[in-house]
């Protein structure tokens, strides 16, 4: 006799699903321990997504066993004068035997018009498939800069410090609180203020290779910020020992000195929002430290 079809159901993640989701992540990740799952699902159980979106994701279960999941990282974003909602769609696995049903995760995760969605670190394998999905690239490249070697003329009087010290110019406090939330995802927040006015700046430690220290940049109101203050940011960084920088870009930066790498670390999105290099707040990147 035939065996009866399995049972398929496509689900958000609740509370008491974390143990069975961080299980199947382990092994479906077998590079990451089970520490750093519990780690990510805290992290997602303490951030706010916006009405309406998941706050861990979407699972895919069997019989009433999970047998696949996606983890999404919604946020409310602030995009000029309006406030859109951002998904960052990480962590996609399913098990073998059930991955003709992977796009049902994929097809309800994509499901909200209004969302701008991200996948940020999406494997070489997975990159026709993300694009048959409707995604776009966004980002081609790494620039990987020394930015402690940048002249400090352009920047005189600059000060840069920590996020938990407010400054005693002129600053946003919507950014702050970017800087404050970051820093407790164990993110390197600073201000870097000038005589007018402090500007943001959100940095993960990281180790290229896993033995180079370096830091990636996530948040900055605007990529040329980063150019512009790269001396100070550079100097407080290196002091710090991470001397390399590593930013997001679409060809070599001017005004930088280090190496381009083009096709190193491509993002993607879907949506009416295309992302701005110098955004990474909020992504697997940040939360997770991926």
């Amino acid at each position: 006799m035939l065996a009866p079809a399995p049972s398929i159901r496509c689900r958000q993640i609740i509370e008491s699903d974390i143990a069975a989701v961080t299980a199947l992540l382990a092994r479906g990740f077998p590079s990451r321990d089970l520490r750093f799952w519990q780690r990510a699902l805290e992290r997602l159980g303490r951030h706010v997504p916006p009405p309406g979106l998941p706050k861990y994701g979407y699972l895919l279960e069997s019989g009433g066993a999970p047998v696949g999941t996606l983890l999404l990282i919604c946020s409310t974003m602030r995009t000029g004068d309006q406030l859109t909602a951002r998904c960052n769609l990480s962590s996609w696995y399913v098990e073998p035997d059930f991955r003709s049903y992977a796009p049902l995760l994929v097809s309800r995760a994509l499901a909200h018009k209004d969302v701008t969605y991200l996948n940020v670190s999406p494997a070489p394998h997975t990159w026709p498939i993300i694009e048959a999905q409707g995604f776009s690239r966004y980002c081609d490249g790494v620039f990987v800069a020394l930015p402690a070697l940048n002249s400090l003329s352009g920047s005189a009087g600059a000060k840069v410090f920590e996020a938990h010290t407010p400054p005693s110019v002129a600053f946003d406090q919507c950014e702050q609180e970017i800087l404050l939330q970051h820093a407790t995802l164990g993110c390197i927040s600073l201000w870097c203020a000038t005589s007018e006015r402090a500007y943001p700046f959100v940095f993960r430690p990281r180790r290229v290779k896993k033995v180079f220290p370096c830091a990636q940049l996530i948040y900055c109101r605007d990529a040329a910020d980063f150019v512009r203050f790269a001396g100070p940011l550079g100097w407080y960084l290196a002091r710090r020992g991470r001397p390399f920088v590593i930013v997001d870009a679409n060809a070599p930066i001017s005004g930088l000195i280090g190496s381009y790498r083009r096709g190193s670390m491509p993002k993607y999105f879907r949506g009416p929002q295309r992302p701005r290099l110098g955004d990474l707040a909020y992504t697997e990147y940040a939360v997770m430290g991926v």
